[in-house]
Formats: C-alpha cells, sequence, structure tokens
C-alpha cells in the first residue's frame, strides 16, 4: 500500500481529501499526515518518506510550487490540486505531472491513483517534470513552454516553439520538431489538448500544425499548407477557410 501526505492551507479542503481517500481507497493508498503550509510539509515529508504528496498549488505565503526548492530530486510522486487556473494547469500538463481540479471528487480521485499504480516506479522522471514545471511556471509566454512528451523510452523534453507539426500515427503520435522527429506513446487528440490552441491549429484529421512555421497555402492539387522547411501537409475539406481567417 501506498502512504500519502496532503499539503493545503485550507482546513475544509484537507480534510474532505482525507475523508475520500479513507472512504473509497483504503485498501490502496492511506494517510500519513496533513500539513497546512509548505514548512509543514517539509518536516512532514522527510519524517514519513511518502509515495505521494497531495499537493495545493494556490496557498499564502509559500506556494505549492516552492516545496521543490527544499527536495532537489523528490523521491515522492506528486498530484497537484488546484482551483481552475489555466496558465498553472498548463504548466502542470507540459511537465507531464498529475493535477486534480478542486472541488476534488472520488472518480478524478480514482483516476489519479490509478495513474500511479501504473507507473513502474512511482518517482520515475520526476526530477526532469519538476524542473520543466519550475521553468515553465518562472515565464510569461507560454510559447517558450518547455513540454515533456511519454515515449516508449520514458520521455523527451522540447521547447514548443520547436514544434512544428503532430502527426497521427494510429495510437501514437509522430512530433516534428526543427532537428528531430519524436514518437510519442500518445494519439494525436492528447497532443491538442495539450499544446496552445493560439498557435497550433488543427487542419486535418492527422495533422496540429504551428502556425508560426506555415510559410503559404496552396490550392493546386488540393488545399495544402507549405512550411517553412518546405514541407506540404494536407487541409481537410472545408478547413481552409477557417485557417486563413485564424492567420489573418
Amino acid at each position: 500500500m501506498r502512504t500519502c501526505i496532503i499539503i493545503d492551507d485550507e482546513l475544509n479542503a484537507r480534510q474532505s481529501l482525507q475523508k475520500l481517500l479513507q472512504r473509497y481507497f483504503s485498501r490502496r493508498i492511506e494517510v500519513v499526515a496533513l500539513a497546512e503550509s509548505v514548512q509543514e510539509g517539509v518536516s512532514l515529508i522527510k519524517e514519513f518518506q511518502p509515495d505521494v504528496v497531495f499537493l495545493d498549488v494556490e496557498m499564502p505565503e509559500e506556494n505549492g510550487l516552492q516545496l521543490f526548492s527544499y527536495f532537489q530530486k523528490p523521491t515522492f510522486a506528486v498530484i497537484f490540486t488546484t482551483a481552475y487556473e489555466q496558465y498553472a494547469i498548463s504548466a502542470i500538463k507540459y511537465a507531464a505531472l498529475d493535477y486534480i481540479l478542486k472541488p476534488i471528487n472520488q472518480i478524478d480521485l480514482g483516476e489519479a491513483i490509478t495513474k500511479l499504480e501504473r507507473k513502474d516506479q512511482i518517482n520515475k522522471n520526476t526530477s526532469l517534470q519538476i524542473e520543466t514545471l519550475l521553468h515553465n511556471m518562472n515565464l510569461d509566454s507560454e510559447v517558450y513552454n518547455k513540454v515533456i512528451f511519454p515515449t516508449s523510452d520514458g520521455y523527451e523534453l522540447e521547447r514548443v516553439r520547436n514544434i512544428l507539426y503532430c502527426k497521427a500515427d494510429k495510437n501514437y503520435c509522430e512530433v516534428h520538431t526543427v532537428s528531430a522527429i519524436i514518437l510519442v506513446t500518445k494519439p494525436l487528440k492528447y497532443m491538442v489538448n495539450l499544446l496552445p490552441e493560439d498557435t497550433f491549429f488543427r487542419i486535418h484529421k492527422s495533422y496540429y500544425v504551428n502556425q508560426n512555421y506555415i510559410k503559404s497555402l496552396s490550392r493546386n492539387n488540393g488545399d495544402r499548407v507549405i512550411l517553412d522547411n518546405g514541407e506540404s501537409l494536407p487541409i481537410a475539406t472545408g478547413h481552409y477557410k477557417d485557417l486563413v481567417e485564424k492567420l489573418s
């Protein structure tokens, strides 16, 4: 059985999450301590050495992310708990970390726990993911963020601005960058939900393109996008007009 610590400045939030875990998941995860601040959380983590930390993002004095200034190489997995704050959520998703939106319900909590149980090593790649998260949270613009992609060998790290386009490959997805092709062990839908829609556009059911690399549009032999590197990608019927409007 895995052990966990809950860190949240709100008493009701701590107790509510604890009750959910004890009522529905007591055979899978045990709550060993509750903390109302990052400082208290640091002490309890050192004392109990938990497998998992449920960490609130928005807290006074020190926010949840500052926990990692005390643990350069954390040996515990992290599940963030947060109210809806798009930028923070984007940064968490880019780092391939897990989060649950408040108010937390049984279904979302169960899915997060199941993800943990599927991992071979509970803390695998955590340091890289946390480093990526902290990098992204310190930036003003999402287009300069780094994003982590799950691959068959672990994870690949890339800057969003270096991605040319994503191409569907059955249940996988090819991420074409300025210097390489990364085979991601997720479908194209995962990339569409992950990458910023103000920068990328779904030109076809199989292609999600970075608008910054579009050089021109062609209507010869079917509608197509021509990229800066000379590649030509198909535009699905009905998407040409929408793309023109997006680029205008």
